[in-house]
């Protein structure tokens, strides 16, 4: 009884902490916002907001370009991901590393730098639905290639060469065999990349314009220029409804198709040491050249020019005050990192545990799944003013430790993204012959899960820690000191600005903020090495 009574204990637990932590930053921050801006708003006015021909519209294109966004990004992403989990090629980690780079990097950074590209190109495409696309599909591409490639390198492929040796062809058996594991997978993938890109904010504003609004920048034109908290609020709750739905289907998708009939290998590439696995390796590294190389190529250069060529002298700007900045970039960034650190830690460790919750909670769990995923689908202006309205009692506004607990928030789907999965792919036998030998719950965690889970874990957590850093939308409503004064903050400032200087300043943070990330990507992926993982 008493090994029953303790899982007991443990299923409650790992579902409570994790509901109290969101129930705490997002449901009440989100309540105080509908509370305040519907307060006095009948029926009659809501339903009068929804059936506008201008909300059709927008939700239309919201829903269309987010759609197209998540094909694309997963039409151009599956490639690179099988490449980096199946080739061992000189030169493989610094790819996986710049992968990460344009998922760091602020909207309104990425947007310049689509813009930098077609400018260069003389291409009039900076308000069209193409350059919209091609943002999301630069921004996104890393979800696929660190989410599906990292579960990608653990599939035991000896199933797969077991039925080409029965006369199945490779793309046979790769359908049959390695399709339906991965499947849920990219699912998951594809579902947080229609997220991203259905509440992208700076990329539609600037690349958009008035004539490609979406809610997300509805949402922020009725609450700031219009103060129409009422329209805001309903569209938020549009949003929100949406992103739940997606939630819940992808949850059961998952749970039906997840393959849990594995155990532990040691992951396996090959080299490309054939004319068709050199070509096929080519063809993927040029594309993604094409797709990432590019957009950070006009980036860096545009950072390099000055007015009379190219030189250094934006970076040594970012050491020196400036008067438009509380503090100088180079402490902003500093301030970036030790949140991002912070946020990261904090959205792994609750994280873990809702997973926990998720996979062994019951319906508890699959309610927990659901909510876990809303803030993805909620707008940042939103959640950022939910904060102000929830957090005046408690005096909490000014403490700059509110801004990683955000990021935590936002950082936290993306944990159990990676973890979720992992858990649920875990033999129940191997449980239950560790309990049957006398081992605690706590022990079966430690030598059983852990081993299993540490690759997803440290996906999740640094995506995490990427969100951390390129996080603007709440930030610019928490941040009131200059203790609080972060590089997303630093680089819209410069950019707010007329001015060839500023701008080059601007995107000089920018490239040292993705050079940054990429080195610790690259680290990581050192340190990883050839680590068992689960097959």
């Amino acid at each position: 009884m008493m090994p029953r009574a303790v899982s007991s204990v443990v299923r409650v637990v790992t579902v409570l902490v994790p509901a109290l932590f969101l129930g705490a930053l997002v449901v009440w921050p989100l309540l105080s916002v509908f509370s305040r801006s519907l307060r006095g708003v009948d029926g009659a006015r809501v339903l009068e907001i929804l059936t506008r021909s201008s909300t059709r519209s927008v939700l239309t294109f919201t829903v269309t370009q987010a759609l197209l966004s998540a094909l694309l990004t997963l039409l151009v992403g599956l490639p690179i991901a099988h490449a980096l989990a199946r080739y061992d090629f000189k030169g493989r980690g610094v790819v996986r590393a710049l992968v990460v780079v344009p998922f760091v990097l602020p909207t309104v950074v990425v947007a310049a730098a689509l813009d930098a590209v077609f400018t260069r190109m003389a291409l009039d495409l900076d308000r069209s639905l193409a350059a919209i696309l091609a943002a999301h599909v630069f921004f996104n591409v890393a979800i696929v290639v660190r989410i599906v490639g990292g579960f990608w390198a653990t599939l035991d492929r000896r199933d797969i060469e077991a039925a080409q040796v029965l006369g199945a062809t490779p793309f046979r058996a790769f359908r049959l065999v390695a399709l339906p594991v991965l499947l849920p997978i990219v699912l998951g993938a594809g579902l947080l990349v229609f997220l991203f890109s259905f509440t992208s904010f700076g990329v539609i504003l600037i690349l958009g314009g008035p004539a490609r609004a979406t809610l997300e920048t509805e949402i922020h034109r009725y609450a700031i220029f219009r103060q129409e908290f009422d329209v805001a609020a309903v569209l938020a709750m549009v949003q929100l409804a949406i992103v739940v739905l997606l939630s819940v289907g992808s949850a059961r998708f998952q749970r039906r198709f997840v393959n849990t009939g594995r155990g532990v290998a040691r992951r396996r590439t090959v080299r490309p040491d054939t004319w068709g696995r050199r070509a096929h390796l080519t063809v993927v590294i040029a594309l993604a050249c094409v797709v990432i190389g590019v957009p950070i190529g006009a980036l860096i250069e545009s950072s390099l020019r000055t007015g009379g060529g190219y030189g250094l002298t934006h970076y040594r700007a970012l050491l020196e005050p400036l008067p438009l900045l509380p503090v100088t970039a180079a402490e902003a960034l500093m301030r970036s990192l030790r949140f991002g650190l912070a946020a990261a830690v904090l959205a792994s460790i609750i994280g873990v545990i809702a997973a926990y919750g998720v996979v062994r909670g019951g319906r508890a769990g699959r309610v927990l799944e659901a909510i876990s995923l809303v803030p993805l689908g909620v707008s940042a202006v939103t959640l950022g003013f939910g904060y102000l309205l929830a957090f005046t009692a408690l005096d909490l506004r000014r403490s700059p430790w509110l801004i990683p607990v955000a990021h935590a928030v936002v950082g936290l789907p993306f944990v159990l993204a990676s973890v979720v999965p992992a858990l649920r792919a875990i033999d129940d036998r191997l449980h239950e012959a560790a309990a049957v030998l006398g081992a605690r719950p706590s022990r079966i965690s430690r030598l059983i899960d852990w081993p299993l889970i540490r690759r997803a874990v440290v996906t999740g957590s640094g995506f995490a820690f990427a969100i951390s850093l390129g996080e603007f939308g709440a930030t610019a409503f928490l941040s009131r000191s200059p203790s609080a004064f972060t590089a997303p903050l630093a680089i819209f400032r410069l950019l707010s600005q007329p001015g060839a200087a500023l701008r080059g300043q601007a995107l000089a943070l920018s490239v040292v903020i993705g050079a940054t990330v990429a080195c610790l990507a690259a680290v990581l992926e050192r340190l990883r090495g050839e680590e068992a993982v689960l097959l």
